[in-house]
């Protein structure tokens, strides 16, 4: 009697069918299978080669991606789906995401695949950004007066440099400040109050600013240039990016008068007596 050993195919699987084979096999091997069949091990090979590009999308190793692949494959979901691959190859990707993503949260895995984690940005030094902490963030944006003015401290000052509290005392001191700073007494006046008129129409200094950046009909009228006028508008309405909305510069002399800041302290802007002194129109009629 002739005894015939019949000996199955390898399973292919780079494709579905043969890859359900394989992993149903595994399965019924039970424990120590994955350790000690040959064809995993081509099957992992087969798997880094796969998702590396994938993996170096995400900064990650290709055998971190196969060995998300391996997880994947052991679980029924791949064993029973119609695509296992297409399964396997999901998973993969939602993963190296998810690893990249505690990276840069410094969080771990797990975490990072919750929708709640994963919204925030990647952590970051401080000394990373290229402005200062207190130029942006909401927890520095304040709108109290400078503590070293206080009324304490006021006392003695010449009535020249007492806190302001109202709008005519704010122009009025505006104007003297840039009439200190070398311009010209009546185009600081006619600049400062033209400033204001058109404030008080467009209702924000953000509006106000850029119906003014275009007002080529001022300028002429006060007969000063470009650096000049726009010096003008920066020092009364502040630096108009967002940036600086709750900073000094952002401000802008009319709001920091009004908010209780001395023309004493503001003189004491090197930043600001600078921008002023050095776009001073000079004019050779009347003083």
């Amino acid at each position: 009697m002739t005894t015939r050993t019949t000996f199955a195919e390898p399973e292919d699987f780079t494709r579905s069918e043969g890859l359900r084979a394989l992993l149903n096999r595994l399965y019924e091997g039970g424990p120590g299978a994955w350790q000690h069949d040959p064809v995993a091990a081509d099957l992992m090979v087969y798997a880094a080669e796969k998702y590396g590009a994938l993996a170096r999308k995400h900064g990650l190793d290709p055998w971190e991606a196969a060995s998300a692949a391996f997880d994947v494959m052991r679980t029924k979901a791949a064993r029973t789906a119609g695509d296992p691959w297409g399964v396997v190859t999901h998973a993969v990707r939602i993963t190296c995401i998810a690893e990249e993503r505690g990276q840069g949260l410094l969080c771990s895995t797990h975490q990072a695949r919750r929708p709640h984690i994963s919204a925030f940005h990647d952590a970051e030094r401080l000394s990373d950004r290229e402005n200062p902490l207190t130029d942006y963030h909401a927890a520095f944006h304040v709108t109290d007066p400078d503590p070293g003015e206080s009324d304490s401290t006021n006392t003695h000052e010449p009535a020249g440099a007492t806190v302001c509290c109202s709008a005519d005392s704010a122009v009025e001191d505006a104007i003297a400040l840039f009439t200190l700073l070398g311009w010209p007494a009546h185009v600081a006046r006619a600049g400062v109050e033209h400033v204001c008129q058109a404030l008080a129409g467009a209702g924000s200094r953000q509006s106000a600013y850029e119906a003014l950046r275009r007002d080529k009909h001022a300028r002429a009228l006060l007969d000063v240039n470009s650096t000049a006028w726009t010096a003008l508008l920066k020092a009364l309405l502040g630096h108009p990016s967002p940036a600086y909305a709750a900073t000094a510069a952002g401000r802008g002399i009319l709001l920091r008068l009004l908010i209780g800041e001395s023309l004493r302290a503001l003189l004491r802007d090197d930043d600001l007596v600078l921008l002023i002194s050095l776009a001073a129109p000079k004019h050779r009629g009347r003083s």
